[in-house]
Parts: C-alpha cells; structure tokens; sequence
C-alpha cells in the first residue's frame, strides 16, 4: 500500500468513523513505509483492534484474523495437513497411483500462511499475543522478521505482497525482546473526554450535545474508580445508541440504573458506580 502522509492516513480512518491521534497516523503510515509490524499494546477496550478492522475499511483490504489463546500451535497459526483428504487419496492409491499427499492439494492455510500467500495486500491482525505462551512466541518471528514460512514438505513460502502486521496486547505478560524488536511500539490508552466526545459525536450524529458531554463525563468518572473492568470505548457507544434508543435525553437515578449494566459488567462495578453517581446524576 502507498501512503504519501500520515495526513492521508488520518483522512482514510476517519472516513470510516475511527478517529485516530497524530501517534496513531504516523505508525501506521512508518509501517507501511519500513515494512514493520505494529505492536499495540493498552488497556482492554481502548481501540486496538478496532484500528486493523478499520485500516482494513479505509483501504479496501482483506483482514485476516489470528485470534491468540494458551495452547495455540503451529496448526491453528500457520497450516494442517487436511488428514482425511489425505486418507481418502490414499486408499484411492490402491487403483492409482498417488504422486504425493504432501501437496498443495492438501494443505490448509491458516491465518499467518493465509495472510503471506496470494497477490493481493492484506491486513494480519494477530490479537492478543499477550495470550501466548512464551515458546509459542517463535512461532511469530519467522513471518514479523521475514514475512515468510517454512512448510517442510513444500519449502519456503515467501510473501508475493507483505501484508500490514498488527498485534494487539492488553499487557498480561511481558512480550520477548525478539518480538519487540521486529515491530513497532504504540500504546493507547483511554482517550481524553474531549476524544470520545469526538468519536461519540462521529458514531452517533443524532444524539444531543448535552447528552453526549454528560455521557462522556460519566464514563470519565467510573475509568477513575477501582472498578473490576473499566468501561470500553464499544461500551461507552453501546450506551450513547442505547439511550437513543430509549429516546433518554436526561441522565437521572431511574435511567443509570437502568442502563449502567450496559456499560459495566460485574455486579460489584454497577452497585459502586451507581453510589458514586447517583448523587451527582441531574
């Protein structure tokens, strides 16, 4: 992908409803430039797997998904051998002869090999990394290095157009120092009132400004408790939309307890936040 500017890539996220900062346009135009993967690391919910679905709405670009979790392994990651094709093949060698069961034929790709084959450029979102044991990590590090992999059998496959890498971490573990070396850094956080009130704004045109600046200043207000799970940028849209629906246009005691479940997910949370604000709601 040709990128001029990092004003270009602010332009082309913004027209697909993701606002992004000056740290944000200009990794992403870096990574397209130098090759690199993106590493981005932040707290659950503040958009870091939101920015590859919309570099894939921006561009035009097919987005293929690495979902991480303990236990994954070079089949679920890189390829598997599609072992009942192969059974059939070879009982079907009894009556002819089978050249090879190790062959194109019966590969079956995986999102890291999906992501390096074929002509077209495509964005690989490798999300929550964090998820992954230690060992696994290696796994990675062939394709962030060399955008390419090794299939024993076939040889080495080597990217025909390298793909726009991004990983996502909400920081469970510390990720290696080969891993970090290959990519590069951004951290987002939270966004500033002033920001969500932007992407509330953006998301939902219909809602009121007053609304949506009261809105934004309670969910400012539960990040800064103690709570079990913050509430999400999603989250905080979820409610904007939820309160359209509901034709709300104030935020008092009935409405937050009838709505506050939407931001907030644990028991606990909602009974602490429901104490907090209740005294303050208008």
């Amino acid at each position: 992908m040709y990128l001029q500017s990092q004003k270009e890539v602010s332009d082309a996220l913004a027209q697909v409803g993701y606002l992004p900062s000056t740290e944000i346009a200009t990794t992403v135009f870096l990574a397209t430039k130098l090759a690199k993967p993106i590493l981005v690391e932040g707290p659950a919910g503040t958009g870091k797997t939101e920015l590859a679905k919309a570099l894939s709405r921006a561009f035009s670009l097919e987005l293929i998904r690495l979902q991480c979790y303990e236990g994954l392994d070079e089949s679920r990651a890189l390829y598997e051998w599609d072992y009942r094709k192969q059974l059939l093949a070879l009982q079907a060698g009894a009556d002819q002869e089978v050249q090879s069961i190790f062959s194109q034929e019966f590969l079956l790709e995986r999102p890291l090999l999906a992501a390096l084959r074929g002509e077209a450029e495509k964005i690989l979102l490798i999300d929550e990394v964090d998820r992954l044991e230690v060992e696994t990590e290696a796994l990675l590090l062939e394709v962030l290095a060399e955008f390419q992999v090794t299939v024993p059998e076939l040889g080495t496959v080597v990217a025909t157009s390298k793909p726009i890498v991004v990983l996502t971490s909400n920081g469970m573990r510390e990720l290696s120092e080969a891993l970090k070396r290959r990519a590069l850094y951004l951290y987002l956080d939270y966004p500033s009132q002033a920001r969500e009130l932007d992407i509330v704004r953006t998301a939902i045109p219909e809602i009121e400004e007053e609304l949506a600046e009261r809105l934004v200043a309670i969910v400012a207000r539960l990040r800064s408790l103690d709570l079990k799970k913050s509430p999400s940028i999603a989250e905080t849209l979820d409610w904007g939309r939820s309160l359209m629906a509901l034709s709300v246009d104030s935020l008092d005691d009935d409405v937050l307890t009838a709505t506050l479940p939407i931001l907030l997910k644990h028991r606990a949370d909602i009974e602490r936040a429901l104490k907090e604000l209740s005294p303050r709601a208008s």
